[in-house]
């Protein structure tokens, strides 16, 4: 039962799902039930993961065989989860791109990053991650509905597994006044981690399951190369990390597990 509390304070930080009255008092909040219910992060994933195969499916389904269905199935189902999460990792990719691009300097680029505001650096970073993730997903419909059903499943889980490792690596640097991440960011056990972990093999065995290995080993690979390329960045730049920083790297992990899927196929 207290790990099914963490879940649903997971649901209530991560997503616009409701989870109120009675409910949202039998879940209760603490910094220390905050920070355990990092380790259901993926678990969120297959929320965003149902919700977008759902749409993406039901419009590739309705609308066949026009040739545009993938790429109308790629943009509505993208809309849906953005809906469900409120846009919150898409707005730390923004602030991220805003403060590392503009200024050089530590202390300016984390000041930058506070601002509620979207910059230039972070207007261009948005249109283009989503442009990546459309014509990918779209693309990737073109192929088949079950590749891309794939690849979204993998995606949404998977990309929000890296983050905690960057909790685990990096300190957190944010203003820890204001930080709604920073109980998250306190520490990530080993026993979090290996949970959060425990949420990605099921939905990465129906991906090898469905398609291959090669499908899966590509796919895996370059999200995960997406994630240690920005902790390497934030480590370089900030030293360390905010809130802003786990939202980017959920982000751009997710186009590189379409990338990989994309090119494994060109392989296979």
């Amino acid at each position: 039962m207290q790990a099914l509390r963490h879940y649903l304070l997971a649901v209530q930080f991560f997503t616009r799902i409701p989870v109120t009255g009675r409910l949202a008092d039998w879940v209760g909040y603490s910094p220390a039930m905050l920070r355990a219910s990092a380790a259901h992060f993926p678990g969120i994933g297959w929320l965003a993961a149902l919700l977008a195969a759902g749409v993406y499916g039901g419009l590739h389904w309705a609308l066949a065989p026009n040739p545009f269905a993938p790429a109308v199935a790629a943009v509505l189902s993208t809309v849906a989860t953005v809906l469900m999460t409120g846009g919150f990792h898409e707005d730390g990719l923004a602030d991220v791109a805003d403060g590392l691009g503009g200024s050089a300097q530590r202390e300016r680029a984390l000041d930058i990053m506070k601002d509620s505001r979207i910059g230039a650096f972070g207007a261009m970073a948005l249109v283009l991650a989503l442009l990546s993730k459309l014509s990918l997903l779209a693309l990737l419909g073109a192929h088949s509905l079950a590749v891309a059903l794939s690849a979204l499943v993998g995606a949404h889980v998977l990309s929000r597994l890296w983050p905690l490792f960057i909790v685990r690596s990096l300190p957190h640097v944010g203003d820890t006044a204001r930080s709604k991440s920073k109980p998250l960011a306190d520490q990530i056990s080993g026993g979090a981690l290996a949970t959060a972990v425990a949420w990605c093999f099921v939905p990465l065995a129906l991906v090898w399951h469905a398609q291959s290995t090669i499908f899966l080993i590509a796919s895996v690979t370059l999200s995960a190369g997406a994630a240690a390329w920005m902790g390497r960045w934030f480590a370089r730049r900030l030293q360390g990390f905010t809130g802003d920083c786990l939202g980017a790297t959920q982000q751009v992990s997710e186009i590189g597990f379409y990338l990989g899927a994309a090119l494994a196929l060109r392989w296979a």
